[in-house]
């Protein structure tokens, strides 16, 4: 079904509503709430397309109240809000394009630092930063699971959990290689550096879904945590780290108040990276997942974002561009994220 595949959601939701009102729906009180969950987002859905069809109508009716009392004073009215119409179109439009098998999910982000030392270090901090900001500006709630600090200033990596409805459809498409273009602030000459960051964007897998991992290919280790996090952090050794021996992906969790948690959800997002993988590589079983996948591609560059000689920052895969860098540092993200997403159209 369509995300806005009205006549459908409705269907849906009665489909939901009749469940609801049979005996025993609470007995499996896990399953009533992912269900009422559903709920709301469908009745979500209806509302806004029902708000956005009597706004049309609205807008016909200033124009035709307009035409009929010859009055020029409603033109800039009438603009204003059919410009607030349009941009609400286009952001259900682009909603209409998220219909990928993990879309509506949740999605794990992690960043991490490529070579260059305390340039690329503190632009891994400033994704950090801009990510953060897009996620709060969209509602999204962001929790932290494992932030590795540079002594010299910046983070090593850094792993995230948005948390929001289509959260990993509209992220989806960041992953890859960030490159930053300016005068090094750690560059006493005041030279242009050019760092690199790479973003990688998994969906959070749904709790029920469980992938067989042979205990014999991890290794897990404990360490002690570092950087934000708490009053544990930097007592105990409660942070995780697991590595996929085959594969050579390492997962790490420190956010959590204890190991068992940490070691939990290590294994939450090891497992979605890995079923991630092996779609990826079209392997039936995690078994045939071989070699060393922990290498970033620092060849796929899909934006840069400059800041000297002149402010630009450029998606290398549409070609969309802005001249405001600041603005996009500061989470205005979503034209970069929509002319991706429609470039599937």
């Amino acid at each position: 079904m369509s995300p806005f595949d009205v006549a459908g959601l409705r269907e849906r939701l009665d489909q939901i509503n009749r469940t609801t009102e049979e005996d025993g729906f609470w007995d499996d009180h896990e399953k009533a709430q992912k269900l009422l969950k559903e709920k709301k987002s469908v009745e979500s859905k209806i509302d806004e397309f029902e708000e956005l069809k009597k706004e049309f109508e609205d807008i016909g009716i200033l124009i035709d109240l307009a035409q009929e009392e010859e009055d020029q004073s409603m033109v800039s009215e009438i603009q204003k809000a059919y410009e607030d119409y349009k941009k609400k179109f286009e952001d259900l439009r682009i909603k209409t394009l998220l219909n990928g098998e993990y879309d509506g999910n949740n999605a794990i982000i992690s960043i991490h630092a490529g070579s260059g030392g305390t340039d690329a270090q503190d632009w891994a901090e400033m994704l950090l930063r801009m990510y953060t900001r897009w996620s709060e500006s969209k509602g999204y709630k962001v929790k932290i699971l494992d932030y590795q600090d540079a002594t010299e200033g910046g983070i090593k990596s850094a792993t995230l959990l948005i948390e929001g409805e289509n959260a990993y459809g509209y992220l989806k498409n960041e992953k890859g290689v960030h490159r930053i273009v300016r005068i090094s602030p750690f560059d006493s000459s005041g030279r242009r550096h050019t760092s690199f960051s790479s973003l990688d964007v998994i969906p959070e897998m749904d709790e029920n879904i469980t992938v067989d991992i042979n205990p014999e290919d991890l290794r897990i280790d404990t360490f002690r945590s570092s950087g934000a996090g708490g009053q544990h952090v930097n007592k105990t050794d409660s942070a995780i780290r697991i590595t996929h021996i085959p594969t050579n992906i390492v997962v790490s969790c420190q956010n959590e108040r204890s190991q068992h948690q940490n070691k939990e959800t290590a294994m939450k997002v090891l497992m979605a990276k890995l079923m991630e993988l092996a779609q990826q590589e079209h392997k039936a079983n995690l078994d045939e997942l071989k070699g060393d996948y922990s290498q970033i591609t620092w060849g796929s560059q899909i934006r840069s974002y400059v800041f000297h000689p002149y402010s630009l920052v450029k998606d290398h895969r549409t070609n969309a561009e802005v001249g405001n860098v600041h603005a996009v540092m500061d989470g205005d993200l979503d034209y970069f994220i929509n002319e991706k997403l429609k470039m599937k159209d």
